[in-house]
């Protein structure tokens, strides 16, 4: 038994923040029961990039292992059909601007009145209350308004976008935290709670390191490239072969380092021997080291630097690290059967348990299509007849 069975989430929320964190709580046993538009549905469903079956893989990447019931909101049928559902659930995950649930009649106050233990978690752009508050916001957005997107890049390049959705993402690891949160004050008060996420104050949160250095320096930090602002070396260099090499240099790798890429003037440098001399001859050091892995190719001083203790990472494409005998290994990839597209890879839930054999992963879910469980959830959950569920049908309460 996975350690969310028995719970029950009804999600609302669409795209990508939301999403992802339904998926990890319905791949952790939660009964997971997507609420999407009929005809329509969430809107990542016609995302990029679209198999040649039709479906989005997009969608396909956040959707695992839930229920689609098609309902309209803005029919009344259809709002008290949500209602009635969510007095029946452990959870419910929202992500409409704020007061956009209010509206519909199906805010925290008006459902926690019917179901008291319900956590109830709210997640907007920039909070339920606050100067921003009424703002729209996407991923990018909050990369550029967090000051992620002017510490990424290179000193002499514009301010960059990270290279995955990190604002959504990290997100709906905020959104999961809170749910379960929830769910442990719950346990301990028998009731539940609201729990207002703002995507902006996870990204400023990921700012403790870099406002460390402003609190303490009065520093406002910038782009590095791939340096450490208070750490050398550590950094991607380019090896002969064209391929790049990431290191990561403390003092005890030091001498080893400089050994193995065969650089005396450096290692015999006393002032080098400890971080701060290194820091303050930073450009001396990177001028020599990067001369140095210039003249050998990656795979032979990953392994070298390897031997030597050095901790080192090889700048991997996508292919390449979805490949990796440790990617492999892991059984990070897996993959699901979907009835119109067929078999197709996933990434799993990085989550290993001891109670599952081997330390098992955790099975891959199939993404729903859009409506499919409409009728079984009414069935089960509000104890609908098939007539009453063809009837909302045919007046379009649910698709």
């Amino acid at each position: 038994m996975l350690p969310l069975s028995g719970i029950t989430v009804l999600d609302f929320s669409r795209v990508l923040a939301g999403p992802m964190a339904t998926q990890v709580l319905a791949e952790l046993g939660a009964d997971v029961i997507k609420v999407e538009r009929p005809g329509s549905g969430d809107e990542s469903r016609q995302m990029q990039p679209v198999l040649p079956s039709g479906e989005s893989a997009y969608y396909f990447a956040f959707n695992r292992g839930k229920r689609s019931v098609a309902i309209d909101l803005k029919t009344d049928n259809g709002r008290q059909l949500a209602t009635d559902l969510a007095g029946t659930v452990d959870v419910v995950v929202e992500n409409f601007l704020p007061g956009g649930m209010d509206r519909l009649g199906l805010g925290y106050s008006e459902l926690s009145a019917a179901n008291p233990g319900l956590v109830y978690v709210s997640c907007t752009g920039f909070g339920q209350r606050g100067p921003y508050s009424g703002r729209k916001g996407y991923d990018t957005v909050f990369q550029a308004l967090s000051g992620l997107m002017a510490l990424t890049g290179h000193p002499d390049s514009p301010p960059a976008k990270a290279g995955v959705p990190v604002a959504d993402m990290t997100s709906g690891l905020w959104i999961a935290i809170a749910v379960l949160t929830g769910l442990v004050g719950r346990g301990s008060t028998g009731t539940g709670r609201h729990m207002d996420l703002s995507m902006m104050d996870v990204q400023v949160s990921l700012l403790a390191l870099a406002a460390a250095r402003l609190f303490a320096l009065d520093e406002d930090p910038h782009r590095t490239g791939t340096e450490h602002p208070g750490r050398v070396p550590s950094a991607a260099f380019a090896c002969s072969d064209g391929k790049w090499l990431h290191i990561s240099c403390s003092d005890q790798h030091w001498l080893p380092l400089c050994e193995t890429m065969v650089v005396p003037t450096l290692a015999e440098d006393a002032d080098l021997r400890h971080n701060a001399g290194r820091l303050a001859q930073r450009e001396r050091v990177m001028a020599v080291l990067t001369a140095a892995f210039a003249q050998r190719p990656r795979a032979e001083l990953a392994t070298a630097l390897r031997a030597a203790g050095v901790p080192v990472g090889e700048v991997n494409t996508v292919r390449e690290i979805l490949a990796d005998e440790n990617t492999v290994g892991r059984g990070m990839v897996g993959d699901f059967e979907h009835p119109v597209a067929g078999s197709f890879p996933a990434l799993r839930t990085p989550l290993r348990m001891s109670d599952m054999d081997d330390y098992a992963a955790l099975p891959v879910g199939t993404p729903p299509r859009l409506g499919a469980d409409t009728g079984d959830v009414l069935r089960d959950r509000l104890g609908l007849s098939d007539s009453e569920i063809d009837a909302l049908r045919r007046e379009g309460a649910i698709g």
